[in-house]
């Protein structure tokens, strides 16, 4: 696309919902430099995390594949050293790599130390991460030795020194950085207080599908205030957002902004009582809707929004093609340069959306593997034993009336089978229990690993 590749500049938050920005119509929450960004980008209205948990969608984000084919079907679970990344992909081109923040693909414990090798995936050249911790106010990362280093006040401010001095090391070659923040996934009261005090609980305004959890003896709302939760979520983004200040500050200070590729997004979303429910792994708008805007000035559009569907599987080909990089053999996401570059038309028909393995989150919720397909109208959803969620979210945006076994909505429910169906075949996704999907894939032992490290008091195994 350009004979001179671009930086790269990819920063994703953790668990923000596509819908809590300003640029996207909220109008309590507080996102100046998100806004901006719009402005001066392509805001893609329709993007959609494939698997809405944070280690499968990440290992999606980096390689392209879908989670079944990365073998990353759960949480906590290892990216293996020879899947190809967009990482990989950059350095091979000759990109200066780093990664900067939460990795949350090298296993058990969270704890670990990932050290120089296959296992950062070509982020060769600087690398300040943590496997996996949400502790905002008093974090930790690693570098080139096994030697923890502390952090001092808001984690995501540290990191973005870290990616400021990164930029500072410039070679003559293009650079390419990944950010990952952890907030706003929760705790969601570590956040500092100038940040706080921006928002009163009883002002900001619920969503329409908002209402109360049931409790019960795993009841993740217990002690939370929907209001006082929201009031620090919202904390949370308009505290990034001025992290977001700063790398567009330097950018434009430093003469770089116009050779830079820009992107923001986020893993997945999170629920926050909507439909009752909380947390991800869930195919409800909350869940799998996510921000994701392009800057490129003089490339990209600005001030434009693009409503073509794209999901974080096709990010990757999308990436490499904008920085004039081959992609590798064996993506199963689309390159949708074109519809970044203001061509609507480029987008896809549907997003495959799924949760391979109930267990954490959905487990606590009572919530089964799903697969399913979120169209530009229509959301539909199955489980094991049939089909379970289906919304027209052009008439019910907010997913209140469930349309499974409606006469009225019968030829559209077999429709969408008939889509879904397709997706199965074409990943290889036998959609059956997630145990056996785990045996199926010979991660067995991975998973002993993962469940002797993460549940001690109550191993789940499961036998060869």
């Amino acid at each position: 696309m350009t004979e001179r590749r671009p930086n790269l500049l990819f920063i994703f938050a953790d668990q923000m919902r596509g819908m809590d920005m300003g640029c996207a119509g909220n109008g309590d929450v507080r996102t100046p430099n998100l806004d901006r960004l719009a402005r001066e980008g392509t805001r893609l209205a329709r993007a959609y995390a494939n698997c809405p948990v944070c280690t499968p969608s990440r290992a999606v984000l980096l390689t392209g594949r879908h989670a079944i084919a990365t073998g990353v079907v759960a949480n906590d679970l290892p990216l293996p050293e020879d899947m190809p990344s967009v990482g990989q992909s950059l350095k091979a081109a000759g990109y200066r790599t780093g990664y900067i923040g939460k990795w949350h693909l090298d296993g058990v414990p969270r704890s670990r130390w990932t050290p120089p090798g296959p296992r950062r995936h070509g982020f060769d050249d600087f690398w300040a991460v943590y496997n996996c911790a949400h502790a905002y106010m008093r974090a930790q990362y690693y570098r080139d030795t096994p030697e923890p280093i502390s952090v001092h006040g808001y984690e995501p401010a540290a990191q973005t020194d870290l990616l400021l001095q990164f930029m500072d090391g410039r070679d003559g070659r293009p650079f390419a950085a990944f950010v990952s923040w952890g907030p706003p996934h929760d705790p969601y009261d570590q956040v500092p207080a100038e940040y706080l005090e921006l928002y009163a609980p009883g002002a900001l305004t619920l969503r329409p599908n908002v209402r109360a959890i049931p409790p019960g003896p795993r009841d993740l709302s217990r002690g939370r205030d929907p209001r006082r939760t929201l009031a620090q979520y919202y904390a949370h983004i308009t505290a990034l957002d001025a992290q977001l200040g700063r790398i567009l500050d330097r950018l434009d200070a430093s003469g770089l902004a116009d050779s830079t590729l820009l992107v923001f997004t986020s893993d997945h979303g999170d629920m926050l009582w909507s439909q009752g429910r909380m947390m991800k792994q869930q195919p409800w708008e909350e869940s799998i809707h996510v921000p994701l805007i392009f800057r490129w000035p003089g490339r990209v559009p600005a001030g434009h929004t693009a409503e073509g569907l794209i999901g974080l599987v096709d990010l990757m080909p999308t990436l490499l093609c904008m920085a004039g990089v081959p992609i590798p053999p064996g993506v199963q996401g689309a390159d949708l340069s074109e519809l970044v570059l203001g061509r609507d038309g480029a987008g896809r028909e549907d997003i495959y959306i799924y949760d391979l393995v109930a267990v954490d989150q959905s487990e606590a919720q009572g919530i089964p593997e799903w697969r399913g397909v979120r169209t530009a109208h229509h959301t539909y959803a199955r489980t094991q034993e049939g089909p379970w969620l289906l919304y027209d979210n052009v008439r019910d945006p907010y997913q209140l009336e469930n349309l499974v076994g409606r006469p009225g909505a019968a030829g559209l429910q077999r429709a969408l089978d008939g889509t879904l169906d397709r997706w199965l075949q074409s990943t290889g996704d036998p959609f059956c229990a997630g145990s056996e999907l785990i045996v199926q894939l010979g991660l067995t032992d991975l998973w002993n690993a993962r469940e002797r490290e993460m549940h001690p008091r109550a191993p789940r195994l499961i036998a060869r």
